[in-house]
């Protein structure tokens, strides 16, 4: 084969289709590097400015950013294949038939897994959860041990592991962002002062943020609003306690067990329910007699013939 016939050829070719796959390459190439350089600015000018010292939130702009850029990617790539299919002068309209015939099966069998994704998404760019909060979502509360685009992964309690898929996530109460609270509904009895068991809240409290072992974790004085309801058998005093993030339960049960041996020394009340059995009458207006199942009753006859 004459070299110069060959080299005419790809002159040709190079002069058409080539130089216009080159130029379809190139841009596709300068396509995905601009938009990876402007995701990663964005987010590390926008989004991370509002928690600089928050290294997981770092690490969530980061996994956007590389989740964005893989879909670009792909975007890019399909239509740079395309055309340059197209330019070798391979009729893509049969291709593209069969891909929307194979697309449009697999998106009606995949809607739930798209609807988790998307979820999933928003989830993170908003910054609604994150690993190590205490949420309730989907029915299930618990602490967030791992998550990503498809799944949230919960643990409660109990050490039970609940798998969420991010599309059930309609509405997340998130027990730990920023900060925590506590309310309490503390109960006395009616003859007890409120304004001594509010004082002795206060005293209580005040111990707490003094002490070292618990001064780190209160953010603000309680809150005591004040007699709040009478209850059935008890005066019930409402107070708020602000803390970090996951330490309202740990100064709650501190807090319980301070006031209860100050009550204790103060021989202030706690209201306990109390049953009272009413047996009816007999026609004579006299009580029924009562049999009281496993007690020995001899027993309690020669107890009683003694006194």
């Amino acid at each position: 084969m004459d070299m110069t016939l060959i080299v005419r050829s790809m002159g040709g070719w190079l002069a058409g289709s080539g130089l216009r796959i080159i130029l379809i390459g190139l841009i596709a190439l300068l396509l995905v590097r601009c938009f990876g350089a402007l995701s990663t600015r964005y987010f590390q000018s926008v989004l991370e400015k509002k928690h600089k010292e928050d290294g997981e939130f770092k690490k969530r702009t980061q996994t956007l950013s590389s989740i964005l850029n893989y879909v670009v990617h792909i975007a890019v790539i399909t239509i740079a294949s395309a055309m340059v299919i197209r330019e070798l002068g391979v009729d893509i309209g049969p291709l593209l038939a069969a891909a929307g015939v194979l697309g449009l099966a697999v998106g009606f069998g995949a809607q739930s897994l798209v609807k988790d994704l998307i979820s999933g998404f928003f989830l993170i760019l908003e910054d609604q959860i994150r690993v190590g909060d205490v949420v309730d979502i989907a029915g299930k509360a618990g602490i967030v041990e791992r998550m990503n685009l498809k799944m949230t992964i919960l643990r409660d309690l109990a050490g039970n592991v609940h798998f969420i898929p991010n599309g059930r996530i309609d509405v997340v109460t998130n027990m730990t962002r920023e900060y925590s609270r506590y309310v309490f509904d503390i109960g006395v009895a009616y003859r007890e002062d409120v304004d001594e068991v509010m004082e002795i809240m206060r005293n209580v409290d005040a111990s707490i943020r003094l002490d070292p072992d618990f001064q780190d974790d209160v953010l603000e004085p309680m809150e005591i609003f004040g007699l709040d309801r009478f209850a059935d058998s008890a005066l019930i005093i409402k107070a708020r306690a602000t803390t970090r993030p996951l330490k309202q339960w740990r100064y709650a049960r501190e807090f319980n067990r301070r006031l209860k041996k100050v009550f204790d020394e103060r021989g202030i009340e706690i209201p306990f329910q109390h049953v009272t059995l009413y047996m009816g009458q007999d026609k004579d207006g006299g009580a029924p007699p009562v049999r009281v199942m496993g007690v020995d009753h001899d027993r309690v006859s020669e107890q009683g013939d003694s006194v």
